[in-house]
């Protein structure tokens, strides 16, 4: 089963480095972990290099690239999710309002992640969506001296 090259490596050279954004790393790496069992689940690696050492790569991946984006400033994390948004078909003010009333984010951290980690990673991502439906309100706006008399 052993290809000569590590699973993580795999994972990063044929998957993850096809991702523009840590952001989007994150939101394919959780979409990989089931969630009945925990585990991450990836049928080419599986067969490559068995679901053990599979599910590790996913696993310490995963944790890897949530590390990153907490190492990002606000403006660096604010810049990597607007080209993560970019990326979808939907309006991103309806997907800043569903993300707001949703959270579908708080499913993105790695079981292997701290609590404070967590909470870091929960208290940024509210503060970039604040500011992205601020920016989307005052986009929708008109200048005051503009409105009709």
């Amino acid at each position: 089963m052993e290809t000569g090259r590590r699973p993580a490596e795999d994972l990063w050279r044929r998957t993850l480095s096809q991702l523009p954004t840590i952001y989007g790393r994150l939101v394919y790496l959780s979409t990989l972990r089931n969630s009945d069992s925990g585990r991450y689940e990836h049928h080419g690696l599986s067969v490559l290099f068995g679901e053990d050492q599979a599910d590790l790569a996913m696993r310490e991946s995963h944790l890897v690239s949530f590390r990153e984006w907490l190492k990002l400033n606000l403006e660096q994390q604010k810049a990597d999710l607007d080209l993560y948004l970019c990326g979808l078909p939907t309006d991103r003010r309806t997907l800043v309002e569903s993300w707001s009333r949703l959270a579908p984010y708080r499913n993105l951290s790695p079981a292997a992640a701290s609590d404070p980690e967590k909470m870091l990673f929960l208290e940024d991502l509210e503060i970039l969506l604040e500011s992205l439906k601020n920016e989307y309100a005052s986009a929708g706006r008109r200048p005051a001296d503009s409105r009709p008399r």
